[in-house]
């Protein structure tokens, strides 16, 4: 009963802490720089994960040959169509059949 009491406290203070930055900017104009800088957020975030899913309990880089051709492939998706969802897909599905395969 604590873990369900737990987990509906931090939904809620979850929910209301994005909540107000929506509702009190709604009527606001950002300034160009931040709407620049918000662009940035999205490839940094998807970086972290990506660095964090390749290092070991170590430290150790703990790349082999799935990632390395799903990274191939999916920065070559990325190059010709600028598409970040058909990126995805690309380097998914290479690093799961190259990961099935060996």
């Amino acid at each position: 009963m604590t873990f369900l009491i737990a987990v509906l406290i931090v939904g809620v203070g979850t929910y209301f802490s994005r909540a107000f930055f929506i509702v009190a900017l709604a009527d606001r104009k950002l300034p160009d720089v931040v709407l620049v800088a918000i662009q940035f957020v999205a490839p940094a975030v998807l970086s972290a994960l990506v660095v964090a899913l390749l290092i070991d309990s170590d430290g150790n880089v703990a790349i082999g040959v799935p990632e390395m051709s799903a990274f191939a492939v999916g920065g070559v998706v990325a190059y010709r169509t600028k598409n970040h969802i058909w990126t995805l897909i690309a380097g998914m599905a290479t690093y799961w059949v190259v990961r099935a395969l060996i």
